[in-house]
């Protein structure tokens, strides 16, 4: 299964995480919102779907920079995973959880912190190794 996330960088300094509904897998952990590539869909075009109906924000193709990814095996039933992080530095509107959960914005140092699923704990350490 193909998933993308977004990094989004607020000019502070600050990093959007996205906490899952406590009723979903993961529920409770912080997470960099997104959500599976559709059959016709390439993934940038899914990254901003996904932010548009995760968090109400606009987000131009532009604005989308590759980033890195990570992969986890098929477990217990559950397909094998692929997630592209994409940074994003720009976008239109002021993001919230429209599907439950809770947005947060935090400095690089406290995401470490944070419970999350693992392939967001691996994204997170390679996005702020160098911070």
């Amino acid at each position: 299964m193909l998933v993308v996330a977004g990094a989004l960088a607020h000019p502070d300094g600050c990093w959007l995480m996205l906490r899952r509904p406590e009723e979903k897998h993961h529920g409770d952990l912080w997470e960099f919102p997104g959500g599976k590539v559709e059959d016709t869909e390439i993934p940038a075009q899914s990254l901003i779907r996904e932010l548009h109906e995760e968090l109400g924000i606009g987000v131009h193709a532009d604005n989308c920079t590759p980033f890195s990814f990570a992969e986890e095996q098929a477990v217990g039933g559950r397909p094998a995973i692929v997630i592209l992080l994409y940074i994003v530095r720009d976008w239109d509107g002021i993001p919230r959880a429209l599907e439950g959960g809770k947005v947060g914005w935090f400095r690089p140092e406290a995401i470490p912190t944070l419970a999350k699923p693992p392939l967001d704990r691996d994204l997170a350490a390679r996005l702020f190794a160098g911070e």
